[in-house]
């Protein structure tokens, strides 16, 4: 079988990566990382905008993030998308920025981020099965209408299997090194 039949494959298994990683910038390490601030949404003039487009974000500090709106009217805006967020940090609001302090973290907190993490890392493990199962699906298929002989099926059945777990080597080596930022910090 040509290895390029399963770039389909490989690029969704790299797009499930893609997105576990991206979720892993939105978890809250105790650092101000401008990325916790992606998924808000602030209602600016009747339209759900993400902050990045109507702010400038900064971080003078490795604790503190400065949202400094370029349209003074929309702060109020912005600050009360970020308190309705799940964030958990109360914004500042000094009339021209919004500063968010992001304080030390707890024990326990750590452990409740750990455990976020590891289940961003077990879903994705999870959607990178499926992958293999639609794709195993596939050649089986094309097996039953005699498209392919069975020894092509085995060899299929065995690539699939070989790219299903280096990406899950990946998945594991990820979840690992943010374990590891969040228990330095």
């Amino acid at each position: 079988m040509n290895k390029g039949e399963y770039k389909e494959y490989k690029e969704k298994m790299q797009k499930t990566l893609e997105v576990m990683k991206n979720e892993f910038a939105t978890v809250r390490a105790g650092r101000a990382n401008p990325a916790v601030l992606d998924q808000i949404r602030v209602d600016y003039y009747g339209e759900p905008t993400p902050v990045q487009q109507i702010a400038s974000i900064s971080t003078p500090d490795p604790r503190t993030l400065v949202v400094q709106p370029w349209d003074t009217s929309s702060i109020k805006p912005i600050e009360r998308a970020i308190q309705a967020s799940d964030l958990g940090i109360n914004p500042q609001n000094d009339g021209r920025v919004i500063r968010l302090v992001f304080p030390q973290l707890t024990e326990e907190r750590r452990k409740e981020l750990i455990k976020q993490i590891r289940k961003y890392g077990e879903d994705s493990k999870v959607a990178i099965r499926n992958i293999r199962r639609e794709a195993l699906e596939k050649y089986r298929g094309m097996k039953k209408k005699s498209e392919i002989t069975e020894d092509d099926l085995k060899n299929v059945e065995k690539d699939l299997q070989k790219i299903t777990d280096e990406h899950i080597e990946k998945v594991d080596s990820i979840v690992e090194a943010k374990e590891k930022e969040l228990s330095e910090i």
